[in-house]
Formats: structure tokens, C-alpha cells, sequence
């Protein structure tokens, strides 16, 4: 029979609760919708206790389908593979915080799944699966002892949000996914902008009011529809076998948990030969006693060690509790890498790598939101040398993937803009040594090896690992946790951000009742050792270096118009492979016309980038440039500044005198050097005259005479000397007129037109300057108004 239940989150967020409508036979199952993503999660535990095991073989898969948003998959194979890294995360968040909810002595396998079968591209299905699969849970008969809820928290313009969608996701400061049930926190993952410790604790809070309201709806769906839950076998009383083996090797076995006196190898060495000594006085052949055994002597194991902590108040290795390990740092420890640092932080070793590449080597990825490119991955490797095991090599593990994940999201917020570094970046830690948090040594290696590859990075980053030993009221909170504190401790909290905030959290806890005091003061105790950490670090590298290594690719990114784009990449693409052929570059260029240009041939890279520039360029009015003459007219000639690109240079801006045949000054195939005076429209108007006047002014050469515009009538005559002064004589008509008044009007002009083109020239002779005058004042006489002399202004005879 079916029945829901909807439960109203802040900002107006809902999620609905169904069940007995789809998947009937399995244990319990729940059909989950926010908005118009809906997820099917389903849990079933195998009706008998699996044998021979000593945990909980529980096993959560999460599934995105394609059709769910509307898509089908790209590639050869049109279905649904191996799952994404997306899908491995979900898995591991649903996983996280449902694992320490079981019985004790529950066995039985266990396998929860959830499938996306709608998505919208608002709401994000991981919160939705996880709180899913609680409620499946819940409904069915396994022992589960939540259920718990999630929600994501973001904050925008100060204010919190819950379950944000994708675009308010790419506004906000912080991106936290909180888990829990309605007693506490029992999983912390996030992202977030430099944000403070108190806006963190606070977003926690607020997150933990919302998961109460999910417990809340779905216990009362799980009292209508749920499933009553299977005995489970009581736990055996072992105290007796505990005192026992505690007075016998309980000594020696808290010297052998000593790391100070004995290395981590040593100590594990000792601790198995105690337990080696103790399973020879067992009965031959009994499996039940050499199983009783180890569990106990486990336990003996993990209260001493609790027992130290909170009553004696020593760590294994005698630090104080914010203690952080010795620090070595190297950089450039690989010749042929970009950029390579070995970071040490007591028995845990991380050599991180960087690599830069092209917009080309951007990771495509198909989400729900559509196709996205990923500039930056980070990729963590753990092998089975690291402690010191023989291991099967077959893949990237579920942890694996996890904790590279985790690293990625503290770098990722230091990033430099595409405008400041247009590489794609890949930075992977392959750890050599482990004994506490390898990924928080990841992210210390990851900041100090793009320093060094010369990526500017907003600020450094490093991360510490924190840990909780907690008994009723009585606790202790320890920086950088080593293998036995993390494995025996109740909390593992990874810090990791900058000297301003934090970029990363995660928070897997095994008890409740953390309280938010606690977790300020973890993450005062956290800040401490980061700044600790960045100190050591700065004094290696401090910021980016500022030459990259002679092995990366350069990148030089050019913004041309748009609608030059097509000349650039030409006909099926025939220019711009042509230009990476002849320079051996990689060229990329989208819609907006931004070009980047890579290669790790300076050469070939300024080649490529000229041949560009002088495909694309757009002259401008103003500016000087190296043209080719490509044709000659009566009128000037056709200059050739860009390649396909002509300008007019008329021929009175060919020179600064007067050209009479273009001929004389230029031919085709010269080359020359012209400023743009005016583009209209597609006319572009060029001036060689401009250019050499320019020359000349800052060579301080005085300007030509202009006598040699009319050398091509020869040179003129001298004038004869001037004669002495006759008397006027005035004829009919009042006009005045001497012996030169033959002479015509335009040879007149002419003459005036030179000698005033020219007044420092020399006098031709004594004479000029009176016959000059004498001509102005004949000129001005010819033309008396009307009515001046005799004969009332009538024409000239």
C-alpha cells in the first residue's frame, strides 16, 4: 500500500517521501522527489549472518542514469559503464555516515543502492540519495539504528541556504554537506571560499535543524509503512577473558604501542609478536579460540590507548596534543616534471607532482547540467609499499578517489582565473609513506608543487588532520593524528585552507554527542597547526616562481574580433593548420575570439603568434605600419599593411614635396612604412608623408623647401631689374596698368604662388618686391566697385 510523506525545508525546499508502489521485494525501499529529481533507493540484507567474517560487510552503490536528464551516452557503447567519479563520491557520502549505525553483532551482508531516475538541472541528487537510502533503511527489517538526514548548505549574500541549487551553488562562499540524526553529526563534507571557523560550526548548526525535521519524517513514514526489525545475537561477555589477558601481556603491550621509543614499523613488529606468543598456548587447530583472541586482544589494544589519552593525557609517540610532527619540504625534486615538491610530515611522505597543459587537455564530463570541462583534477595514489604490505594493484580504489577528491576541493579555491593562467593543471600525489593523514599531506604538496611550477596561486594552502578520544564528559582533541589515533580515536576531522579561512572540511565521526563546542575547539586547535604548516611552508617557496620550466608548454592568449575568426582558421580549417604544422604549436580558439597559443618552443610559439596577429590584426587610425606596395594608379597606390588588408595611399600623402608621376616615388613590391589617417567604412586612408614628417621632427631636420614641387617646369628666369617710376596714365574706365600689364593673369599667379610658397627665398633681383606691388595694387584697381572713376564703372576696354 502505498504512503508519503512531505517534509517543508527553510528557503521553501521539500522532499517527499514514498514507499509501496515500487519495489516491493526488497527489504525496505524508498522513492524520493525534490523537485523534479526523483531517486529509488532500495536496502536488503541477506537473511543470514555471513560466516567467517569479523565486520559488517555492508556495500552502497549510487547510479546516475542518462535518461534521467534527458540524454543518451556519448562514445561507442550507448549505455551506462563503470561508474563515474561523481557516482563513487555519492557512494561514499551515503556510505559514511550509515556504517556506524548498525548492531554490533549484526553480520548479514548488506547492500544499499540508490538510482537516479529523474533529474532536473536545479537540485543536485547526492543529498536527495542519501537521505533515501535512510529511509529505505528505516523501512526495512535490518538492524539500523538511524535514521539519519542530509541536507547541503551554501551561503549567499550572508544567508544561509539549504540545498542550493546549481546556479546559487556557484555563488556561495561554502558548499557543506552535513549528515546526522536528531542526537548529532555523524559526516561533514565541504568545500568552501576562505570562510571562517565560526561561520562553519554555525552552518553545521544550522544544517543539524534541518535534519531533524528529515528524522522526524521519515520515523513517522517507517511507523505507517516500516518493516519490524530482526533480532540480532546479544554480544558476548568477554571481560573475563579481557582481565585476564591484560594482567598477562598488558604491560609489554603498552611499551610496544610506544612510537617514540620504537618506530612505526618496530611497534607494529613488537605488538604482533605478543599476539604471536599468545596464539602458540592455544589449543592446536581451534579456529573459536584464535578468533576470541584476536577480537580481545584488539580491544586490549584500543583501550590502552584510550586509556593513555584521557587518563594519563600522553599520545603514543609523547607529543602534546597540538603537537604537529617533524616537517621537511623539498621543491623541483624532478628534473622533467613542471613542478615537483616532497613533502614529510613525521612517518608520512607525499611526492606531488604538477603537470600544465592546454585548454585541450581539459576533462569533459557529462553531468545533468550538461557537458562541463574540468581545467583542474587532482589525482591521489596510495600503494601498498606506503606501509610497508604486499597488495594487489588493479585500479583506483573507492578511497583513492576520495581523498584525492577532499585535496581537489582545498586547491581548487586558490585557483587563478582562466585570464591569469589559461593552463589546464593536473597534480597528482603519489604516497610513499603513510602514518596519519596522507591527504592532508596531499594538499601541502599540491600547493607547493603548482608554486613551483610557476601557477599563481591566490594564496597557499595546507590541511592537518584532527582527532577526538571522548568518554561521557571527559575528551581530548589532538592535532595531526597517526595511524593508531585515527583508528582508535571517535573522530577523524580534516581542516585544510589558507591563512584567511578555510577551503576544505571532512568529518567522519563514530559516536554522538559532538557538541559545537567541541568542534570550535577542534578547529581552533586545526587553524593553529595551519598556520604552523604555512610558515614552514613559505619559508621553502613563498609564491609562484616566475619562470616555468623550460619543459612546459607557454601559453600566449590573443583576443581577436570575432569576425576574423573564420580568416584565422580558414577553409575546412586549411589556415590554422597550416600555421601549427609550419610552428609545431597548439592553437585553440573559441567564440568569443579568444586564441590561445601553447608550445615549449619559444621559437615556434612567437612565430605562430606573429602569423596570427598578422591573419587577424585591424589596422587603427593612428597607428604606423610596414605595408607592401601592391599596386600603382594615376591617383596613388594600393598599400598592403596586413595580409588581404589594402589602404589608399593617395599621391599627395606619397611625400612631403609634390609628385607629379606615382612612378617617381614607389614601385610595386616596395615595401614602406604608412600611418592609417582615417578608416571609412571599408576604405582605409594611409599617408606616407605623415610618417616622414614624423621622422624628420625627431631627427631636428629643418623642412624641405617646396621650390621643388615646380621642378618639373625647370628653373625659372630672373626677373629683370626694375625700371624707374613712369607717370600712370589713366585711360577710359579709370583702370591703372603699366608695361607689364601684358603679361597674363595666371603667369602672374603662378609667380606670386611660388614666391609666397617661398617668402625666405632670395629676390630674383632689386626690382621684385615693387613689381610685385605695383601688380597687387594693377589687381586691385581692375576690379573698382561700381561708379569708382570715370565712365560710371563700365567695362575695361
Amino acid at each position: 500500500m502505498k504512503q508519503e510523506i512531505t517534509v517543508e525545508l527553510a528557503g521553501g525546499k521539500s522532499i517527499t517521501f514514498e514507499t509501496g508502489r515500487i519495489a516491493k521485494q526488497a527489504s525496505g525501499a524508498a522513492f524520493v522527489s525534490s523537485g523534479d529529481t526523483v531517486i529509488l533507493a532500495t536496502a536488503v540484507g541477506a537473511p543470514e549472518p555471513k560466516e567467517g567474517i569479523d565486520f559488517f560487510p555492508l556495500t552502497v552503490e549510487y547510479r546516475e542514469t542518462s535518461y534521467a536528464g534527458g540524454r543518451i551516452p556519448g562514445g561507442f557503447i550507448k549505455r551506462e559503464g563503470r561508474p563515474s567519479e561523481k557516482e563513487i563520491l555519492t557512494s561514499r557520502q551515503i556510505d559514511r555516515p550509515i556504517r556506524p549505525l548498525f548492531a554490533e553483532t549484526y553480520r548479514n551482508e548488506t547492500q544499499v543502492v540508490a538510482f537516479v531516475y529523474s533529474a532536473d538541472k536545479q537540485n543536485d541528487p547526492d543529498a536527495i540519495a542519501i537521505n533515501a537510502a535512510s529511509c529505505a533503511l528505516a523501512l526495512s527489517d535490518i538492524p539500523f539504528l538511524g535514521p539519519i538526514g542530509a541536507v547541503r548548505i551554501g551561503i549567499v549574500d550572508g544567508e544561509f541556504i539549504v540545498n542550493p541549487t546549481y546556479e546559487e551553488r556557484g555563488k556561495s562562499l561554502l558548499n557543506i554537506m552535513v549528515a546526522g540524526t536528531k542526537d548529532g553529526i555523524t559526516m561533514v563534507e565541504s568545500g568552501a571560499k576562505e570562510v571562517s571557523e565560526d561561520k562553519a560550526v554555525e552552518a553545521i548548526e544550522f544544517a543539524h535543524g534541518q535534519i531533524k525535521l528529515i528524522c522526524a519524517a521519515i520515523n513517522e513514514l517507517a511507523a505507517k509503512a516500516g518493516k519490524q526489525k530482526r533480532a540480532v545475537a546479544e554480544a558476548e561477555d568477554l571481560s573475563g577473558y579481557y582481565n585476564e589477558l591484560k594482567s598477562q601481556v598488558g604491560e609489554r603491550l603498552t611499551d610496544a604501542l610506544d612510537t617514540q621509543k620504537y618506530g612505526k614499523t618496530e611497534s607494529y613488529a613488537k605488538i604482533a609478536e605478543i599476539k604471536s606468543e599468545l596464539k602458540k598456548a592455544l589449543p592446536e587447530g581451534d579456529a573459536a579460540a584464535a578468533k576470541k583472541l584476536g577480537k580481545v586482544y584488539e580491544l586490549l589494544r584500543e583501550n590502552i590507548f584510550r586509556e593513555q589519552v584521557l587518563k594519563n593525557r600522553i599520545r603514543p609517540d609523547r607529543r602534546a596534543f597540538d603537537e604537529v610532527r617533524k616537517i621537511d619540504i623539498e621543491v623541483g625534486v624532478l628534473p622533467r616534471t613542471h613542478g615537483s615538491a616532497l613533502f614529510t610530515r613525521g612517518e608520512t611522505q607525499a611526492l606531488v607532482t604538477a603537470t600544465l597543459g592546454t585548454a585541450d587537455d581539459a576533462q569533459r564530463l557529462e553531468t545533468y547540467e550538461g557537458e562541463v570541462k574540468k581545467r583542474f583534477m587532482l589525482h591521489y595514489n596510495f600503494p601498498p609499499y606506503s606501509v610497508g604490505e604486499v597488495g594487489r594493484m588493479t585500479g583506483t580504489g573507492r578511497r583513492e578517489i576520495g581523498h584525492g577528491a577532499l585535496a581537489s576541493r582545498a586547491i581548487e579555491a586558490v585557483l587563478p582565473d582562466e585570464k591569469s593562467s589559461p593552463y589546464t593543471l593536473r597534480v597528482v600525489s603519489d604516497i610513499t609513506e603513510s602514518n596519519g593523514s596522507s591527504s592532508m599531506a596531499s594538499v601541502c604538496g599540491a600547493s607547493l608543487s603548482l608554486m613551483q611550477a610557476g601557477i599563481p596561486l591566490k594564496a597557499a594552502v595546507a590541511g592537518i588532520a584532527m582527532g577526538l578520544v571522548k568518554e561521557g564528559d571527559d575528551y581530548a582533541v589532538l592535532t595531526d593524528i597517526a595511524g593508531a589515533e585515527d583508528h582508535y580515536g571517535d573522530m577523524d576531522f580534516k581542516v585544510a585552507g589558507t591563512r584567511e579561512g578555510i577551503t576544505a572540511l571532512q568529518m567522519d565521526i563514530k559516536i554522538m554527542g559532538i557538541t559545537p563546542q567541541i568542534m570550535r575547539e577542534a578547529l581552533a586547535q586545526a587553524k593553529a597547526a595551519r598556520l604552523f604548516l604555512l610558515d614552514k611552508m613559505d619559508a621553502v617557496i613563498a609564491s609562484a616562481s616566475e619562470e616555468k620550466s623550460r619543459y612546459a608548454p607557454q601559453i600566449k592568449t590573443l583576443q581577436i574580433p570575432t569576425d576574423k575568426i573564420r580568416d584565422l582558421i580558414g577553409p575546412g580549417g586549411k589556415v590554422i593548420r597550416g600555421i601549427i604544422e609550419a610552428t609545431q604549436v597548439k592553437i585553440d580558439v573559441d567564440d568569443s575570439g579568444k586564441v590561445d597559443v601553447s608550445s615549449s618552443d619559444p621559437d615556434g610559439l612567437a612565430r605562430a603568434i606573429q602569423m596570427i596577429s598578422d591573419l587577424t590584426a585591424v589596422p587603427e587610425p593612428g597607428k604606423t605600419y610596414l605595408g607592401k606596395v601592391v599596386r600603382l594608379a594615376e591617383f596613388g597606390a594600393f598599400v598592403e599593411i596586413f595580409p588581404g588588408t589594402d589602404g589608399l595611399l593617395h599621391v599627395s600623402e606619397i611625400a612631403e614635396h609634390r609628385v607629379k608621376d606615382v612612378k617617381d616615388e614607389l614601385r610595386e613590391g616596395d615595401q614602406v612604412l604608412v600611418k592609417v589617417l582615417a578608416i571609412e567604412g571599408n576604405r582605409i586612408k594611409l599617408s606616407r608623408k605623415a610618417v616622414l614628417k614624423e621622422q624628420r621632427a625627431k631627427l631636428g631636420l629643418p623642412e624641405p623647401e617646396t621650390e621643388q614641387a615646380s621642378s618639373d617646369r625647370g628653373p625659372r628666369p630672373p626677373r629683370p631689374a626694375a625700371p624707374a617710376p613712369t607717370e600712370t596714365i589713366t585711360l577710359e574706365g579709370g583702370d591703372d596698368f603699366d608695361e607689364d600689364d601684358d603679361l597674363d593673369e595666371e603667369g602672374e599667379d603662378e609667380g606670386d604662388e611660388s614666391d609666397a610658397a617661398n617668402p625666405d627665398a632670395p629676390s630674383q633681383n632689386a626690382g621684385d618686391a615693387a613689381q610685385a606691388q605695383r601688380r597687387r595694387r594693377r589687381r586691385r584697381g581692375g576690379r573698382r566697385a561700381p561708379g569708382a572713376g570715370g565712365n560710371n564703372g563700365a567695362p575695361r576696354a
